[in-house]
């Protein structure tokens, strides 16, 4: 298990993108599922930046937790702050093929690209903090 810990600021999720990159190459993903989780865990940032405890004193911290295996790679993003409402977010956005750029609404899309991205999606959270864990596994073709 590999921790990181990046202040609540999306000048920092750079790092995380390169630290998933060095893990997945190293596991024998295949570029394009690589780029695939670098997309799914920059959504997964940026909404623990939007939505995290940033009122804190000094700023809040996202956690970030990549948990390699055999079967592929488990990454859990963890913020400080309100609960986010993933379900209401999940039904109320479009099917996004067929749709033009300009029709898209504005935010509530991270969930869907994470989910289009990533084998699975879930969310957790409570009162205090909320979790994103997104799984990819190694494909026989990588």
């Amino acid at each position: 298990m590999i921790r990181l810990q990046i202040p609540s600021h999306a000048d920092y999720i750079d790092i995380v993108r390169v630290c998933l990159y060095g893990i997945a190459s190293k596991l024998n993903f295949s570029y394009e599922d690589i780029e695939d989780m670098k997309v799914a865990v920059s959504e997964a940032c940026t909404n623990a930046v939007l939505h995290g405890g940033s009122e804190k004193e000094g700023g809040s911290l996202i956690d970030v937790t990549f948990q390699p295996s055999e079967a592929g790679i488990t990454i859990i993003v963890k913020n400080d702050g309100p609960p986010f409402e993933h379900t209401e977010a999940g039904i109320a956005s479009p099917p996004l093929q067929g749709i033009e750029i300009s029709e898209l609404p504005v935010g509530g899309l991270g969930i869907y690209l994470m989910e289009a991205l990533m084998d699975e999606v879930l969310v957790q959270s409570n009162e205090s903090s909320t979790e994103v864990i997104l799984t990819k596994y190694v494909s026989e073709h990588s």
